[in-house]
């Protein structure tokens, strides 16, 4: 029985379908089983589990193998990159090959005359495969096999002095297709930023994932083509490439699979070459609800409340990167609304909000924070929202603000909630009117979460936990193994700590006597503070994260 006749008689298909799929084969020229996939009538599962009980191949799981990296080099990399096919064991001659594609026979005739040894197929998906190669043979790979193999590109992308010959190999399409392969493999596994570091014999390329940078394997070959991969990236962001003695910074947008992402470029020169930043901004891992943020049912209440209220001024803190203008921007998608009119000034603005006017902040004509801040008063906003207060002309203008009857969010760079208060009187705002116009303010982190495919309970062992976490006799806690799904971090995704003071007479009173941070926590403790460590015991304890990941982001 062909294919065709099998997929029928097991109920996998209608005639009708088989029939569509067969008129797409004769259209496009497709195999059939290729044209039932792209269909969507089976799924590559489906058919790669048929193929292994018809045609007596294995399949396997390859992310569950740990594959010797001497197996790897049985096959050379030109071979893996144009046939994707994966060595995975080797044992008594037989060297045993993972591929997508059951019927592609002749491949496996030419590994056996190359390698002189027995060649046996398994089976795995394909995105299985696609990673293994990422992961041990290095990102784009196979179009760098094509650069080399290519007439003159070698020796334009080496010309570092002439302008001309690197706009003309930034074109090539090969290397447009490489820098397409960094970006979407940025994307594909959640990265933030992309850091490509040139150095004196290689080229590194890192990705920030969940917070931490992680090196992405590339083939050494790719150093010789970062002139060219630079000058790529500099004219999709509109910047100079002739110019490498100064800074530049520009922005880049594109789609990946119906999600629109912005990437904000910097380009620094370096000793051994231009060094670039590439920050990743997603709309779809932005707009989370309060909840999604990792607030519970007390902190969300009282952060509500406070957004709720018609005027005052509300600061989130903490270090950059601690996920600030996530939740500013949560916070304005719960209270937006027809009966309100939102206003913001951001430097840059990151997502845009459906419902909120955002205004751009321009150093170079003079549009400042705090420029912004006093032309949009005169638009009759309800909320303001301003990305960051840097200084002394910012701060007043957004305590007035906050005087005259509207709400007021931004950011402020301290370590705790409590110190808040005591950074706008430093920076020159008078304390009676922090008091006055402050409603509250909330200190946050990001902590990673356990992955929740490679979880496991544990023990922990007396004496290996910090002092002021206490668990009850025989509590459990949660950690992560490390699997192909967090990349063997044992972490993935991030959750938020929060440190939420209110507002209260006792804390306005020593705001007013200028009292250091110590007595403003102790004011907000009698009134029900829970401080950011105890925060992040406490989804220690749910199986949210882990005690290395709070004691990293709350050291004492």
């Amino acid at each position: 029985m062909n294919l065709s006749h099998i997929l029928v008689a097991r109920g996998l298909l209608t005639e009708s379908q088989l029939n569509d799929a067969l008129a797409l084969q004769r259209a496009e020229g497709l195999r059939l089983d290729r044209a039932l996939v792209q269909l969507g009538l089976l799924t590559e599962s489906q058919l790669l589990e048929l193929m292994s009980q018809q045609l007596d191949i294995p399949l396997v799981q390859l992310q569950d193998l740990a594959i010797d990296p001497e197996v790897l080099r049985s096959l050379p990399s030109k071979v893996v990159y144009r046939k994707r096919l994966v060595p995975i064991s080797r044992e008594n001659g037989i060297l045993n090959v993972a591929t997508s594609d059951a019927f592609d026979l002749y491949a496996f005739d030419d590994l056996r005359l190359s390698t002189g040894l027995d060649v046996r197929p398994v089976l795995a998906p394909r995105d299985d495969i696609e990673k293994v190669i990422k992961t041990h043979y290095g990102l784009g790979g196979d179009t760098l096999d094509e650069m080399v193999g290519a007439d003159g590109l070698e020796s334009m992308t080496s010309a570092v002095e002439g302008g001309e010959d690197l706009l003309e190999a930034a074109q090539e399409a090969s290397v447009i297709k490489l820098v397409n392969e960094i970006i979407i493999e940025a994307v594909n596994e959640r990265a933030s930023d992309i850091h490509i570091e040139p150095y004196e014999h290689q080229m590194s390329i890192r990705y920030r994932i969940d917070g931490v940078l992680q090196e992405a394997s590339v083939p050494p070959q790719m150093h010789r083509f970062q002139a060219a991969i630079i000058s790529r990236i500099k004219i999709l962001a509109n910047l100079n490439i002739a110019e490498r003695r100064i800074p530049q910074d520009g922005r880049i947008k594109f789609q990946v699979g119906g999600r629109q992402v912005d990437v904000r470029v910097s380009v620094i020169p370096m000793l051994f070459g231009e060094g670039v930043v590439m920050r990743l901004l997603d709309k779809s891992n932005v707009l989370f609800t309060l909840q999604q943020l990792g607030m519970d049912d007390a902190t969300y209440g009282l952060f509500k409340g406070l957004i709720d209220r018609p005027h005052g001024i509300f600061l989130v803190t903490g270090p950059t990167g601690a996920g600030k203008t996530t939740t500013l921007y949560a916070a304005l998608n719960a209270i937006v609304g027809p009966g309100i009119k939102v206003l913001t000034v951001e430097d840059p603005v990151e997502y845009h909000l459906q419902g909120v006017n955002q205004i751009p902040v321009n150093h170079q004509v003079g549009m400042t924070f705090e420029k912004g801040l006093r032309a949009i008063l005169r638009h009759d906003p309800d909320v303001v929202m301003i990305g960051e207060i840097r200084d002394l002309e910012t701060a007043r203008a957004a305590t007035q603000a906050a005087m005259t009857g509207h709400l007021v969010l931004s950011t402020l760079h301290t370590n705790d909630s409590a110190s808040a208060a005591m950074r706008l009187v430093e920076m020159g705002v008078e304390p009676f009117l922090v008091s006055s116009t402050m409603i509250g303010a909330m200190a946050q982190r990001l902590v990673r979460r356990v992955c929740p495919k490679c979880r496991e309970e544990y023990e922990p062992e007396p004496g290996t936990l910090p002092r002021d976490l206490v668990l009850a006799p025989g509590e459990r806690l949660v950690r992560g193994t490390g699997c192909p799904h967090c990349r063997n971090t044992g972490y993935r995704g991030r959750s938020g700590l929060y440190e939420l003071l209110v507002m209260n007479e006792v804390i306005a009173e020593r705001i007013i006597e200028r009292a250091p941070s110590p007595q403003i926590v102790a004011a907000g403790r009698s009134s029900g503070l829970r401080l950011l460590r105890e925060d992040g015991w406490i989804k220690v304890r749910a199986g949210v994260t882990t005690p290395d990941e709070v004691v990293l982001c709350t050291a004492l």
